[in-house]
């Protein structure tokens, strides 16, 4: 059996033996999703060190003479990385699900449904027909569906959205692979290879499959199912597929269709640079005001994406290197940063950050995890965020001009923002004082630490040796796209910047030490002049930046968004009531009028017909 399909079906295969498994094995279930994953991840390791190789064509039906299915798949250096990304995303989730699930209802499902959902996405990375792609595409909507509502309650709500969000981006998916079929008489991936978008049909198809692109990564104005879902899904779901597989199939696509299968007009490379610009600054600013914690790395998932199309947009290749590496270190550090936050919400039993603080001393090792990963997502060297960063922002500057500066402007604006969004969130959870509720508060078991610590480690691996992520993961996958050479000479060298920066942690520990060696003084709590009675006053840090949600113009636009006027989903459900009811009204039940109806109806039949 052919290598390519041996990481689809043995997960698939896993999740129907976990489905009928008895309720009484449990924790069989939990091994046997584990060991499938583990193993799944190997054969994702050895088919990615392989240099390519031909492609796997079975033939499956006909429709017409010149309309073949087949299952067809092809492993290139782009879906071979990020074949292998997935699974050990994969391995983790599941690792850590075995404590953070524990005691919750539908373990059944949950373990059968992240099998599927592995094996659904390596199918939609391995398809070379554009069908078959979309069968995988459509699984993983129905599966994330599925997972989400395991959170019951507000969960069932979001679960909806998600589903009516991505479910029409994945008809006009289906629009877009007619189109092309029509152009090209063809489903095969690979047949297709830099055709010219120079305006009609295959500008709509381009569109169309970019419509499916930027609603799976969670690109605005097609993101918010991402917070909404963020609301009552288990965290374990948000950080396997809103933060990680996702981000990875949607910009894989992204890639796919704007690097090997199409070769983009400087309109849309202009309109790839204003949705990413976008997304970076107003997801940014949607995550400074939140209080809860999961809403809040909810809004900055759907803020950094706009960072891997900004790169993908800029169109040289040092751009698109940049692109695809912060889309690897993204699912990295963003999976982390949500595996910490279920580790806050299993030993302290919420999200509310007003809830939360001082939790540091109680849960050092997600302390540390949730500290790396906020440095790496804000761009701060000398994490893997800050380098693939770097590189966006010389893919921007080769671009040149005036208009290549404001994108430039925006990005560096939207990482500023970001780290203070991260410091209001660092010191809420874990800095301050620990409200009395939380005295008790324990670490985190083995099963949710371990994960946390292999990506926190990652984040800082993937900064300081950053060539060799780039060398062997993303820069095969540029080269084959035919992009252009790859000019390094500007790469952020890590190794002097790094010493300083570590040297300066030791100080600042020295100094701390030296902070604390002696007996610390205790005085009057004073309020504004006026001592106060209480022993302690707690002062959250959710209200560090409520001064921009009342500045100005600032506060029109929160109210408005807070009241879904810049949602596409709720004007959608608006205007598509609107029309129905115009529809409605029209049917009134008068024969004359159905009659008029008809009359109609032919008339523009035969306006058509005559003008074909």
């Amino acid at each position: 059996m052919n290598e390519m399909l041996w990481p689809i079906l043995i997960p698939a295969f896993a999740g129907l033996v976990v489905m009928i498994l008895p309720a009484g094995l449990h924790k069989l279930r939990q091994a046997v999703a584990l060991i499938a994953a583990v193993l799944t991840c190997v054969l994702a390791a050895m088919l990615f060190s392989k240099e390519g190789g031909p492609p796997y064509v079975l033939p499956w039906f006909q429709i017409t003479q010149t309309f073949d299915f087949e299952i067809a798949l092809r492993a290139d250096a782009l879906s071979r990385f990020i074949v292998l990304a997935a699974n050990v995303f994969g391995v983790l989730v599941v690792l850590y699900s075995l404590s953070y699930m524990k005691g919750r209802e539908r373990l059944r499902e949950y373990y059968a449904y992240l099998m599927w959902t592995l094996a659904a996405a390596n199918l939609a990375l391995l398809a070379d027909n554009l069908l078959l792609l979309l069968i995988g595409w459509e699984v993983l909507t129905v599966l994330l569906f599925l997972l989400i509502t395991i959170g019951g309650g507000a969960a069932r709500e979001g679960a909806g959205k998600t589903f009516v969000m991505i479910g029409a981006s994945d008809c006009a998916m289906l629009l877009g692979i007619v189109f092309l079929w029509q152009i090209k008489d063809t489903l095969t991936l690979s047949s297709f290879s830099h055709e010219t978008v120079d305006g009609g049909i295959m500008v709509i198809a381009y569109v169309l499959l970019l419509v499916g692109a930027l609603t799976k990564a969670g690109a605005m104005p097609f993101h918010s199912w991402i917070p909404k879902a963020a609301e009552g899904a288990p965290v374990s779901v948000m950080a396997f597929l809103p933060a990680a597989l996702d981000k990875l199939l949607g910009i894989y696509l992204l890639a796919r269709i704007s690097l090997f299968m199409f070769e983009l007009s400087l309109g849309l490379r202009l309109a790839l640079l204003i949705i990413g610009a976008a997304t970076v600054i107003l997801a940014v600013m949607a995550a400074l005001v939140q209080h809860n914690l999961k809403k809040l790395l909810s809004f900055h998932a759907v803020s950094q994406v706009g960072y891997m199309v900004l790169g993908i947009g800029t169109g040289v290749p040092v751009g698109i290197l940049g692109g695809l590496f912060h889309m690897l270190n993204h699912a990295v550090y963003k999976c982390c940063l949500f595996l910490c936050a279920g580790a806050v919400e299993k030993r302290a039993g919420t999200t509310e950050m007003e809830k939360l603080g001082g939790l540091a001393r109680a849960m050092p090792l997600t302390f540390i995890g949730f500290l790396i990963a906020s440095f790496a997502i804000s761009g701060v060297p000398p994490f893997n965020g800050f380098v693939s960063k770097w590189l966006i922002y010389q893919g921007l500057l080769e671009v040149g001009g005036y208009t290549s500066a404001i994108f430039l402007v925006a990005a560096l604006f939207g990482s500023a923002l970001t780290l203070a969004s991260f410091v209001k969130a660092i010191y809420s959870v874990f800095l301050g004082q620990r409200p009395p509720e939380l005295a008790n508060t324990r670490p985190a078991g083995f099963a949710m630490a371990t994960p946390i610590a292999f990506l926190a480690l990652i984040c800082v691996l993937f900064g300081v040796f950053a060539r060799v992520p780039i060398q062997y993961l993303i820069g095969p996958a540029v080269a084959e796209s035919g992009a252009g050479e790859i000019r390094l000479a500007g790469l952020w060298e890590p190794g002097l910047a790094t010493l300083l920066l570590l040297l300066s942690v030791a100080v600042g520990l020295v100094i701390y030490w030296l902070g604390s060696v002696g007996k610390a003084r205790r005085t009057s709590i004073f309020v504004g002049g006026e001592v106060h009675d209480a022993e302690e006053i707690r002062v959250p840090a959710t209200g560090f930046y409520e001064t921009i949600r009342t500045a100005g113009p600032l506060e029109a636009l929160y109210r408005e968004a807070a009241e879904g006027a810049y949602d596409i989903y709720v004007l959608a459900s608006r205007y598509g009531s609107n029309i129905v009811g115009m529809l409605r009204a029209l049917h009134n039940g008068v024969l004359s009028s159905y009659l008029a109806f008809c009359v109609v109806g032919l008339l523009i039949l035969m306006f058509v017909l005559l003008k074909i």
